[in-house]
């Protein structure tokens, strides 16, 4: 191929990867912008006595024997705010339940209870939420779903109350603190949460389409009322990710739902190294079960535009375009085509945002017992590699949950 073709050959690819690069660089840089006008993150607060006894916490367990003990120490260190703890174990076989009965001798306002056997349709997490809100008490005027992963601090049920009455929220979940332990998640794990960050608003935004609503089961307040008028977790019951379905739900009906920052009132310990954070984490985060296939289709071309491709255009441009494209002697561009230099400019940009979010999203990672806790800032190479986790996932339904076989009925 003589010099002209070739240069010809890179202009045109770089025109067609332009024309599928530069709309979503202006989708996402929208959505970043929004950054300022965010909320604050939720504080811990002290209740006050109109908070008496306005919130019944509800839990799903299955086997979580080996970490639901720093979310009992924690919700015992909730105030009166709390009416009552209800725990609904689906049969755990490792002594979960015993755990929970152990901490109800020092705490009445724990209970445990077995839910039904699980029906043709329904998912077990979505089937448990809804096992406890019915035996939960009408009395509490707020639902607040907790998983058992998650690790609340002092005023965290208070904080999150406060804030909900306050700027009128009808339901508002927080996005937690992660704690990372191991390399390869310290590595995986945030290009992972990136690929959520770059699709939607981020936390602390009113979002005013319902379709884009984010919301997070691991810590999932909604008003009594708002819960029962939709049925509660029925509009919700065969979908992996029941959190932004039914939020979504919600939000179609007309009612306030929020997305904050919780960093300071929660952790969580998600999943155990890579390989669990990869097989997990990763299959439930493209979504399907609460997006339309146009609106999931759209999502994929925009993680592929601004996430999975940036870091792979620079290199090609650094490593294998042709030696013409570039000065020896100062390591600058000397002679690329307009189109080539316009499309390594954009990647190099978006690169830079990439890098710049790292630094964002620091304080939503406790990395102070990691090893291999250096790995976090290099978390930009797994980029592509989560990207394809979420194409991965987008066509597949899931069959397996947490332990659970599911029919293709779902």
């Amino acid at each position: 191929m003589t010099n002209d073709n070739a240069l010809m050959v890179e202009s045109t690819i770089s025109l067609l990867l332009l024309l599928i690069q530069v709309p979503a660089t202006a989708i996402l840089f929208s959505r970043l912008l929004k950054g300022p006008r965010r909320l604050a993150p939720i504080e811990p607060q002290q209740p006050t006595l109109e908070l008496l006894g306005k919130v019944s916490v509800v839990v799903p367990t299955l086997n979580e024997a080996l970490r639901i003990s720093p979310l009992l120490a924690g919700l015992s260190q909730q105030s009166y705010e709390v009416r009552e703890i209800i725990v609904v174990d689906s049969k755990s076989s490792d002594g979960t339940p015993d755990l929970v009965k152990a901490t109800q001798q020092k705490d009445p306002r724990f209970r445990v209870m077995t839910d039904d056997p699980l029906p043709s349709g329904w998912v077990g997490r979505p089937w448990a939420l809804h096992n406890g809100f019915l035996f939960s008490s009408e009395g509490s005027q707020w639902f607040l779903g907790l998983d058992a992963d998650i690790q609340p601090h002092p005023g965290l049920v208070a904080g999150l109350v406060k804030t909900a009455e306050a700027q009128g929220y009808d339901l508002v979940s927080l996005s937690p603190q992660f704690i990372l332990k191991y390399p390869g998640e310290c590595w995986l794990q945030p290009a992972l949460l990136m690929t959520l960050l770059y699709r939607f608003d981020p936390a602390g935004i009113n979002t005013e389409q319902p379709e884009r609503v984010m919301a997070n089961g691991q810590c999932f307040l909604c008003r009594r009322s708002v819960l029962a008028a939709v049925g509660g977790y029925s509009s919700a019951s065969g979908s992996f990710c029941d959190d932004v379905t039914l939020a979504r739900n919600i939000a179609v009906q007309g009612y306030k739902v929020g997305f904050l920052d919780g960093a300071k009132v929660l952790k969580v310990r998600m999943y155990e190294g890579a390989m669990e954070t990869w097989k997990e984490w990763g299959r439930s985060l493209d979504l399907k079960d609460a997006t339309s296939r146009s609106q999931l289709w759209g999502d994929l071309w925009l993680l592929t535009s601004v996430q999975g491709l940036p870091l792979l255009i620079v290199l090609t441009f650094l490593l294998i375009s042709p030696p013409h494209s570039y000065s020896l002697q100062t390591g600058l561009i000397a002679s690329l085509p307009t189109p080539p230099l316009l499309l390594l400019g954009l990647n190099l940009f978006l690169v830079v945002i990439r890098f710049a979010m790292l630094i964002a999203i620091a304080p939503s990672y406790d990395r102070k017992s990691a090893k291999g806790g250096w790995l976090f800032w290099l978390s930009p190479l797994a980029d592509p590699l989560a990207v394809l986790r979420i194409f991965l996932s987008a066509f597949r339904k899931p069959r397996e949950w947490r332990g659970r076989k599911y029919s293709g009925e779902l």
